[in-house]
């Protein structure tokens, strides 16, 4: 199970590795209670690295920056993967910066202490300098200090670098760990040193000895979740993949009101797609004042035509339907019915406006199956978001007329 930065440097504090004074935060609005001064650095909370490459870490001077730098990494995948939480984190004068990492070799069958003079973001850099010391024989003082002397490191950097190998070293064998990295390790111009970034990795079979760690683990949005919103008075459901996909998409039709927004998530709730998917639209039918429903989904290309097929046992045959459509499972009088075509371009209580997108796949041949019908489909997420935007007036003028 790989933490996040976060959650790595909850456990960096537990054993005395320096970190800096950091709040999470879930959406924009959270960005006024900080307690953080500015100047700060904003921090994509997502598992792939290359993080600052791809534009989610970001600085930010004042609130009005940090406000649109935040929506910025909130609709921004990194390895298709969506943050759901972002890491506002003081910034630190680093005058140099070290790659320290403890990993557990299966080939040398051994964990091994891992360290560069040069750290941070240029890989290749990281990489030339790179030293090691295996731990064949039981752990001790006197490796971490001759992996300080390897990586070249002199005077008084020797012993404090030591010290923070040994608390790593600490959590690595406390919480069964596979992979523990600093990178960076800040070191400012008195000698001071800062953990900016961390990574942990625990191992799969030895998450059950550690509940606290699950604790973690089961924060995390599942195929059953459910991100309330006001059910009696909102006009659109989301259906999305992650919590900070749906609160980005939420924030981009909130005049319309929300309703609640559905989570998928196929990898970690064991649960398939198409079940997760029966589950959303049931949900959604308990919402009275339902106009419209918005699918965001995050996916990969090769996995486009099986969730649209899924998808498409949901929502109004097209105009043209041929014999391989399924039929529809039973989600309520409120949600989309199956029928031949739309007989009215209305809202009737039965027929609803459907938006979905996905951020890669080739949807041209659905687009133009459902022509004239009142589902669309879509790869550019502003395109998407007015679409639904000009569906939900329209079809409350023809109501009222």
């Amino acid at each position: 199970m790989d933490l996040l930065e976060y959650q790595a440097k909850e456990l960096f504090q537990q054993v005395g590795i320096p970190i800096l004074p950091s709040q999470t935060i879930q959406n924009t609005t959270a960005l006024k209670r900080l307690q953080i001064p500015y100047p700060m650095v904003l921090k994509s909370q997502v598992r792939a690295g290359g993080r600052g490459k791809a534009g989610g870490v970001r600085f930010v001077e004042n609130t009005i920056d940090a406000i649109a730098a935040a929506s910025a990494i909130f609709h921004l995948p990194i390895a298709d993967e969506y943050p759901e939480v972002i890491l506002a984190e003081a910034r630190y004068d680093a005058q140099s910066e070290l790659f320290l990492a403890i990993v557990l070799d299966y080939q040398r069958q051994c964990p091994v202490l891992m360290g560069s003079s040069e750290g941070g973001i240029d890989v290749d850099s990281l990489l030339e300098q790179m030293q090691s010391v295996s731990l064949r024989t039981n752990f001790s003082p006197y490796l971490a200090r001759r992996l300080a002397v390897k990586m070249g490191l002199t005077g008084p950097l020797v012993t404090t670098v030591s010290a923070i190998i040994e608390k790593m070293y600490e959590l690595f064998v406390t919480y069964d760990l596979d992979v523990i990295e600093i990178n960076p390790l800040g070191i400012s111009a008195d000698g001071e040193v800062m953990a900016l970034d961390g990574k942990i990795t625990v191992n799969d079979t030895a998450i059950n000895r550690h509940p606290d760690l699950l604790n973690w683990g089961s924060e995390q949005w599942t195929g059953h979740s459910w991100l309330p919103g006001d059910l009696a008075q909102g006009q659109i459901g989301l259906i999305c993949n992650s919590e900070g996909l749906a609160l980005s998409t939420w924030d981009l039709l909130q005049s319309l009101g929300i309703t609640g927004a559905y989570l998928l998530d196929e990898s970690r709730s064991g649960m398939a797609l198409g079940k997760q998917l029966e589950l959303a639209f049931d949900h959604l039918s308990q919402a009275p004042n339902l106009k419209g429903i918005f699918v965001n989904l995050a996916t990969r290309e090769a996995a486009t035509p099986a969730l649209a097929e899924d998808l498409r046992a949901f929502l109004p045959l097209p105009p043209n339907p041929s014999s391989e459509d399924r039929s529809l499972r039973g989600t309520g009088p409120s949600l989309p019915q199956r029928q031949r075509a739309p007989q009215r371009q209305t809202y009737t209580g039965e027929v609803l406006p459907v938006v979905i997108r996905f951020s890669q796949g080739d949807l041209g041949h659905l687009q133009q199956m459902y022509d004239n019908s009142l589902v669309y489909w879509h790869n550019d997420l502003e395109t998407a978001i007015a679409k639904m935007l000009s569906l939900i007036p329209q079809e409350m003028e023809l109501v009222q007329g």
